[in-house]
């Protein structure tokens, strides 16, 4: 006797989009909910990434970032959006718009971590460049129609993104990198170069360390719920047969927690969030705007978000320079 009440899984059936002409085809059983969804599960918690997509949006718009992370939630609006249709239809059609989707989205985060403060030539080559290679990979994944090449491609392009941030990040915040030590300011002003105030730069270092210890904290977060959703997937893969029986065992709707790939969905279109939502910050601390901006996520399990700081703290804030 099951130790919860639970509804038996339907058997899997013939379904409105028949036949799958996908090469993929995950684990979740096809159509034993609705005629009309393939797959439930993955298709529905691909509406996270749309709520965060609008959220992130309005939150551009809102507090003034810059056009390129606006850019960048549509992108990750249509990887949601392609993802729901594909797990919906099983169709190769909107497999390609759901795995290319990523491609493009993480071009243009590279985009944005590449060409800040460059000149137009050498932002226009990475454009070109940059579209080139989606091109590329495009045609080269339709012509080999392997999962492989997609999901390594997509991996090399993220873990270029994220070293590039990571140290960017680095040299620009942490005070050894950036010679803003009192050792440092004492060196510039016995060879007569402008300096801050000793104050003023203890304050920014002090600032700017704090900042820097809660955005590898974002990092760390965000990568951890990332490769988790990524190893339950994995496992989702391996363990296939053994995960449908146990779903089956359980019923419905408990079932529905053994659904991986809907784990990895959740997961991913978290740390993704996450990585643009850092990237919005980052590019503010760059832009020595620290003052205009703060971070809002006062528990972990808060959607973060970047949002302008008050006119008070502002003040608050010059009475140091």
């Amino acid at each position: 006797m099951p130790l919860l009440p639970s509804i038996p899984y339907p058997p899997s059936g013939v379904g409105y989009w028949d036949p799958v002409t996908s090469t993929l085809n995950w684990c979740e059983e096809d159509y034993y909910a609705t005629i009309y969804s393939a797959e439930i599960v993955n298709t529905l918690t691909n509406l996270l990434f749309m709520a965060l997509g609008v959220k992130g949006i309005q939150s551009c718009r809102r507090n003034g970032h810059d056009t390129i992370f606006q850019v960048a939630y549509y992108g990750y609006i249509i990887v949601g959006t392609g993802s729901f249709l594909f797990h919906s239809t099983l169709k190769y059609p909107m497999q390609l718009v759901d795995e290319l989707s990523m491609i493009y989205t993480t071009c243009l985060m590279c985009y944005a971590s590449f060409s800040y403060s460059r000149s137009t030539t050498y932002r226009v080559l990475l454009g070109v460049f940059l579209t080139s290679l989606a091109i590329f990979i495009t045609l080269y994944y339709h012509y080999l129609q392997d999962p492989l090449f997609h999901q390594n491609a997509y991996a090399l392009l993220t873990a270029i993104v994220l070293i590039q941030s990571m140290y960017t990040m680095e040299v620009k915040l942490r005070p050894s990198w950036r010679h803003s030590t009192e050792e440092d300011r004492l060196e510039r002003q016995r060879k007569g170069l402008p300096v801050l105030s000793k104050e003023r730069q203890h304050y920014e270092n002090v600032r700017d360390l704090k900042t820097l210890k809660t955005m590898w904290l974002m990092v760390g977060y965000g990568l951890s719920v990332f490769l988790g959703g990524f190893a339950i997937w994995n496992l989702d893969n391996f363990f296939c047969s053994t995960v449908r029986r146990w779903r089956r065992d359980i019923g419905l709707p408990w079932g529905i927690l053994l659904e991986g790939h809907g784990w990895w969905h959740i997961m991913t279109g978290t740390g993704a969030y996450l990585y643009i939502v850092w990237g919005i910050w980052l590019r503010h601390c760059l832009n020595d705007r620290q003052e205009e901006y703060h971070l809002w996520w006062p528990r972990i399990w808060n959607i973060p978000e970047i949002v302008r700081t008050s006119s008070t703290a502002n003040g608050s804030a010059k009475k140091l320079q």
